[in-house]
């Protein structure tokens, strides 16, 4: 029986491709030069979110960790998001989001659906909430396995427990590490072949038929 169920953010949990594209957008910025050095293993995780904030604050050199806040306040919950949580709390399922995304969205999600815990990246500040342009790295986009059993084991769970939910390659160790892996919407071949059962219909009340 699964009694934890952790969900990717982005393209999961809320329906955008990307919380830090989504932010991109708003300042009228592309990191794809970042992404592909990111891709070919030249710079590590914590450079490419110091690479992305250099862009905004190009733009916005004032900016705030609340005017992040402001622009994310917009991204769209996936459909059938709460329904989902609110029925996994109900029957006793704990709820957890791991996420390469930015903490800011996963802090309003988790406390919005009223989740169990959550895992994402953010941003160094000083105390006037000013970002300094340092990133703070809490989940590495591909060891998120690593955080799915960090959870497991504050709630003293088993992988067999486990449920973990999510749309890209970079959730394989997720199921890795799951009893149950679902593909959410999977935007690649990899995240198909890898899960145990996949949906492909935009509601994410699909997966509760898996439970």
């Amino acid at each position: 029986m699964v009694k934890l169920a952790v969900f990717d953010m982005d393209g999961v949990l809320v329906d955008i491709e990307s919380s830090w594209v989504y932010v991109h957008r708003h300042f009228e910025v592309n990191n794809e030069h970042s992404l592909k050095s990111y891709l070919r293993g030249e710079i590590d995780d914590l450079e490419f979110i110091r690479r992305d904030v250099e862009l905004w604050l190009d733009k916005d050199p004032s900016l705030t960790l609340d005017r992040i806040r402001l622009i994310l306040s917009t991204a769209p919950f996936m459909k059938g998001a709460r329904e989902t949580i609110a029925s996994l709390r109900d029957n006793g399922v704990r709820t957890a989001i791991v996420s390469a995304g930015i903490d800011l969205l996963a802090e309003r999600v988790a406390i919005d659906l009223k989740m169990d815990m959550f895992y994402a990246n953010g941003f160094a500040a000083d105390c006037s909430g000013r970002l300094t342009g340092d990133g703070i790295l809490n989940v590495r986009l591909d060891q998120k396995g690593e955080k799915v059993r960090a959870i497991a084991d504050i709630f003293d769970l088993d992988s067999e427990d486990i449920a973990s939910v999510g749309n890209s390659r970079y959730d394989v160790p997720m199921f890795e590490v799951s009893g149950l892996g679902i593909a959410f919407c999977p935007v690649d071949e990899e995240t198909s072949s890898s899960a145990d059962e996949v949906v492909h219909e935009k509601d994410l009340t699909r997966v509760l038929e898996f439970f």
